[in-house]
C-alpha cells in the first residue's frame, strides 16, 4: 500500500510542477491610447488596473489565444513564463500576435505587420518577480539610422471622451491618435486616474505606406526579424533569438535564458482609416518545448538557416513568388485572416477577424 501511495503522491507532484510552453502570468499591462484601447480587453465601469492586468493575463496566459491591444506607441505588457527559456543557439521564443500578409504585388512581404519591440528578462536575483534588468532584442532596424533610441512621448487626457488624443515626444515634435467613425469608446485608458501618460524606448521608422494617397488603403510593410506582430505566427522570420539582447548603450549580453518578456508598440504611425498602428498580442511560447526538432538545424548553422536577416529577398525567393509559397496572399481578405486576427475593412467597416470570428469593434465600443 505504501509503494502505490508513493506513486500516487509523486504523479500528483509532478503534474502540479509540469512546465508550460505558454505565458502562465500577466505582470503588467499598460497600453498608450488607441482605437482597441477599453475594448481589447473589454473595460467594465468600476475596473482598475489590477482588473485590467487580470482581463489581460485571461486572454493571453496559459494558450487562451484571447486578444490585447498595446495601443499607440510606448503602449506594453510585461508576461513571465514559469521557467526558464533557454538560450540554446538559434531562435528561442516566439511572441504571438495577428499579422498578416496581404498581396503587395511587388515582391515584399506586407499587409496588415504593427511591429513590437521585445525585451528580456533574466531572473538573476531568483525572487520570481520581473524587477532585474531589461534587455531589448535588436531587430533588423535596431541600426537603421531611422530608429530612434531614447525616445519618449506623453499622452494627454482630452477633456471630452470623443475628442482625440494629443501626444507630444522629446523631439519637439506632436500629434493626435485620431479618432475614426468605427471606434466610439474612449481612447484614453479609462482606469487610469492620471490626467497624461507617459512612455520610454525605440521608436522604428514608419512602415506603413498610403496606396492610393487618400487614406483608404494602407499597406503595412514587415520588417525582415526581430519582432512581435510583425510576421504571421507560423512564419520563422516570427522567431526571436535572446542571443539578440543588447545593453542600453547597445552593447552585446549573454544571457543563459530568460524569464520574462515586455513587448510595447515600436510605431508611432497614423494610417488614413486604419487608424494608429498597434501591437496586438495573442500569446507566447517556449519553441524549446514547442517546436523542438523544428528549431535544431538554426542551432547549427544559425546563418545558413536564418539568411533573412541579412538577405531576405535574395535567400527566399518566396517572398517574391508569393502564390507558389504562400498561397494565402493570393485569397480573398477573409480567407486569409481565417486563422490570423487581423484589422480588415469591408464595405467601408473595419473588423478584428480572429479564428474565422469578424469582430464588428465598433459594435463592442458601443455598448
Amino acid at each position: 500500500m505504501r509503494r502505490y501511495l508513493f506513486i500516487a503522491a509523486f504523479f500528483v507532484v509532478s503534474l502540479a510542477y509540469a512546465q508550460s510552453p505558454y505565458i502562465s502570468r500577466v505582470w503588467e499591462f499598460s497600453p498608450a491610447p488607441g482605437q482597441f484601447v477599453n475594448v481589447l480587453p473589454a473595460y467594465e465601469e468600476g475596473d482598475d488596473a489590477e482588473a485590467m492586468r487580470e482581463k489581460a493575463e485571461e486572454a493571453i496566459a496559459d494558450n487562451n489565444r484571447g486578444m490585447i491591444s498595446l495601443g499607440g506607441w510606448g503602449g506594453y505588457v510585461v508576461f513571465g513564463f514559469d521557467h526558464m527559456v533557454p538560450n540554446r543557439t538559434g531562435n528561442d521564443f516566439t511572441v504571438l500576435g495577428n499579422a498578416t500578409y496581404s498581396e503587395t504585388g511587388e515582391g515584399r512581404l506586407g499587409g496588415s505587420c504593427e511591429p513590437g519591440i521585445v525585451m528580456v528578462s533574466h531572473d538573476a536575483n531568483g525572487n520570481g518577480r520581473p524587477d532585474d534588468p531589461w534587455y531589448e532584442l535588436a531587430g533588423s532596424e535596431y541600426t537603421n539610422p531611422l530608429t530612434v533610441h531614447g525616445y519618449s512621448v506623453t499622452y494627454e487626457r482630452p477633456e471630452n471622451d470623443k475628442d482625440p488624443v494629443y501626444w507630444e515626444d522629446n523631439r519637439e515634435q506632436s500629434g493626435y491618435i485620431e479618432r475614426n467613425t468605427y471606434h466610439k469608446q474612449p481612447y484614453f485608458p479609462q482606469w487610469l486616474e492620471q490626467e497624461s501618460l507617459s512612455f520610454s524606448g525605440s521608436r522604428l521608422p514608419a512602415n506603413g505606406e498610403d496606396k492610393y494617397g487618400d487614406g483608404s488603403y494602407y499597406v503595412l510593410y514587415a520588417y525582415p526579424w526581430g519582432y512581435a506582430d510583425n510576421h504571421p505566427n507560423t512564419a520563422a522570420e516570427a522567431q526571436l533569438d535572446i542571443d539578440k539582447a543588447v545593453q542600453a548603450d547597445g552593447t552585446p549580453v549573454h544571457l543563459p535564458g530568460i524569464h520574462f518578456v515586455k513587448v510595447y508598440t515600436a510605431l508611432q504611425q497614423q494610417c488614413g482609416r486604419l487608424g494608429e498602428s498597434s501591437t496586438e498580442i495573442i500569446g507566447a511560447e517556449d519553441l524549446s518545448m514547442t517546436q523542438p526538432e523544428q528549431t535544431q538545424p538554426e542551432q547549427t548553422q544559425p546563418e545558413e538557416t536564418q539568411p533573412e536577416q541579412t538577405q531576405p529577398e535574395e535567400t527566399h525567393p518566396e517572398q517574391t513568388q508569393p502564390e507558389e509559397t504562400q498561397p494565402e496572399q493570393g485569397l480573398d481578405k477573409a480567407q486569409r485572416t481565417k486563422e490570423q486576427g487581423a484589422k480588415v475593412m469591408e464595405n467601408g467597416v473595419l473588423y478584428i477577424k480572429y479564428k474565422g470570428t469578424k469582430y464588428n469593434v465598433q459594435g463592442i465600443g458601443d455598448r
